[in-house]
């Protein structure tokens, strides 16, 4: 791996090199200061108003930013819709990106990217096994495909990897990603581009995940933003009825700026009023949330969608039209929004069993990773690269007591929202109940559900599947 990306790092593809010099007036990028984002142009503070936007879903995953026949479909929807951002689960890498991102930055719309792929993401069931250098590769061959156009707001460097109350060691190796990303970022001399975690609303330890990914005293390891994927907002709510008071107690002392990943609660009678549009972008929410992004764009199997896709024929719903009506007569506030930058980063939650079982000591990057820091990722390897399996040397005896702890997962999952999102994926990375059927087919798709939310369309945390469920899979699609 190591030898392939020092050679491919000088036949990088010509699409690549075409986002080199993308910069667009209508986007200046986004910069963090305290707990907010700023225009870096105007100085004015920038309030997230977007939408999730994956069209196909995990069931036909397609990049869309790949593809200009799909933006030049649903970039004019998205501007009539009045948004300002999207958030995008999984693109490949390896495809050229420079007509879908022209077209946002022309239409003023920023993109947060997840920077994971189904087979390539942190585990749950095995995390130290899939933070290897393979998996860093493709992670920092994303940032070099995208880190060039001034409207990429951010990235994530995980969506939901703890989504039940025993998945908390995998804080460590999401975490450790972000510091690999942070120092690749600056080493390959981009500007600073906020890296950050999307986490699921999981009641048991909700409070320990925000602590988590912002304390300690490396800057590198710590996120530039927080996301929270929130569906608790129901119908005709209120602050208080929504739990929303309770979450602005929660984060009101964090020193960067949080916002909604994913809300928009679908268990109404019929279609979603959003009346929370109101409230996220008022005063009373604005000292310490930055806006959030809707979930989400297209109508797949879990019918949260705006619209509905058939083929190059885009029908908006109800939904769609109640969103930008909500969008259109909510007004960002005034001045500052009442932010803040006296806060102090957190405290590191203390490692407890069963309770918060992520280390406060990293593990290191590895080491045959260091070269992409001088040279540069080298050739993007797209979407069909599976990284989970490809252990690095040293991780094969360390972090024994962390790894093990996943096996004794349970299939309980504490999120707040009673309204969870019906799943979009047929496995389920914490289940200790599966069927041999189920298992095979998962090991043949090699996704995983998300249990807490259940319905994200990129890589939330991959199960690394084992050897003989991996033959049994092979043995599955010889036989379909």
């Amino acid at each position: 791996m190591q030898l392939r990306s020092l050679v491919s790092a000088f036949v990088l593809s010509a699409g690549l090199a075409q986002a080199a010099s993308s910069s667009n007036s209508s986007t200046p990028s986004i910069t963090v200061k305290g707990n907010a984002f700023f225009n870096s142009e105007s100085g004015q503070r920038f309030y997230i108003r977007g939408v999730d936007y994956q069209p196909g879903g995990s069931s036909n995953l397609t990049d869309p930013l790949a593809d200009a026949s799909i933006c030049d479909r649903d970039v004019p929807v998205l501007k009539d819709l009045g948004i300002n951002t999207i958030r995008v689960y999984t693109v490949d890498n390896s495809q050229d990106h420079t007509h879908c991102m022209n077209l946002l930055q022309d239409n003023g719309i920023y993109l947060i990217l997840d920077v994971n792929t189904p087979t390539s993401a942190i585990s749950r069931f095995d995390p130290a096994c899939s933070y290897n250098s393979d998996y860093l590769q493709n992670v920092f061959a994303t940032i070099d495909a995208f880190a060039d156009y001034s409207n990429v707001l951010g990235f994530f460097a995980g969506n939901e990897v703890i989504n039940s109350v025993n998945t908390t060691n995998t804080a460590t190796y999401v975490k450790a990603v972000v510091r690999d990303m942070k120092k690749y970022i600056k080493a390959r001399k981009y500007r600073q581009i906020p890296v950050g975690y999307s986490a699921a609303d999981i009641v048991g330890n909700r409070q320990l995940a925000a602590e988590y990914f912002n304390c300690g005293d490396d800057a590198d390891a710590r996120i530039d933003m927080f996301g929270v994927n929130d569906y608790s907002w129901c119908g005709e709510s209120s602050l208080v009825v929504s739990g929303y008071a309770l979450k602005m107690k929660l984060y009101e002392d964090y020193s960067v700026p949080v916002f909604l990943s994913e809300f928009g609660c679908n268990q109404v009678k019929s279609s979603r009023p959003f009346t929370e549009i109101e409230a996220i972008y008022s005063t009373q929410m604005s000292s310490v949330f930055s806006g959030g992004l809707v979930y989400e764009y297209s109508n797949e199997t879990n019918n949260y969608g705006l619209v509905q896709i058939n083929g190059d024929k885009v029908t908006k719903l109800t939904d769609f039209e109640n969103l930008k009506n909500e969008y259109g007569k909510v007004s960002d506030p005034r001045g500052d929004g009442g932010y803040s930058t006296s806060y102090n980063y957190s405290t590191c939650p203390e490692y407890e069993k069963n309770v918060w079982e992520a280390n406060n000591t990293l593990p290191e990057m590895p080491s045959a990773a260091s070269v992409y820091f001088k040279s540069g990722a080298g050739s993007p390897m797209g979407t069909g690269i599976a990284t989970q399996q490809s252990c690095d040397s040293k991780d094969d005896d360390e972090d024994d007591e962390d790894t093990s702890s996943s096996s004794s997962v349970s299939s309980s999952s504490e999120s707040s929202s009673s309204t969870s999102k019906v799943s979009s994926s047929s496995s389920s990375s914490s289940s200790a109940s599966i069927s041999e059927t189920s298992l095979v087919k998962s090991a043949a798709s090699a996704t995983s559900s998300s249990q807490s939310s259940s319905k994200s369309k990129g890589a939330a945390g991959v199960t690394k599947i084992p050897l003989v469920f991996r033959a049994f899979a092979e043995l599955y699609n010889l036989i379909l």
